[in-house]
């Protein structure tokens, strides 16, 4: 079976961003238009209902760098937020994310974002005390 190229990939993935295809809770898209080389990229996810993170939306920083899609991007919250997988500069913390820990290279920019937004809905996490509303790293 042969390997898409990282180029084709993430013009797949901006494409669908772009236009809105995926998820209504989050979205994401390149953070320069000029970039070439697809390697920045901002998200955001719509806190889940019924949790401390509703009403809320937070913004993140996504790097595909040129490892990715075999690698995992690089995620962070500019967005404070208490979670179990990220570190206290907002960095999500591979080997505390269950979706970067077990990276396959079939995922994508908003298979990590829907995750982080489940992992915000679980039991465990939905009630964890928030940072101010609007508060950033």
């Amino acid at each position: 079976m042969s390997k898409v190229p990282r180029n084709f990939k993430l013009l797949e993935e901006l494409e669908k961003g772009e236009k809105g295809l995926g998820a209504e809770s989050i979205s994401y898209g390149l953070a320069n238009q000029e970039d070439i080389t697809m390697t920045y990229w901002n998200g955001t996810i719509l806190g889940p209902p019924h949790s401390n993170h509703e009403n809320r939306i937070y913004s993140l920083t996504i790097v595909c760098d040129e490892t990715y899609p075999d690698k995992p991007p690089k995620v962070r919250f500019i967005t404070k937020i208490n979670l179990p997988c990220v570190d206290s500069q907002g960095n999500v913390i591979v080997s505390n994310f269950e979706t970067l820990k077990n990276w396959k290279r079939s995922y994508t920019m908003e298979t990590v974002l829907l995750e982080l937004r489940k992992t915000m809905a679980l039991a465990a996490n939905k009630k964890l005390p928030q940072p101010v509303e609007n508060s950033t790293y």
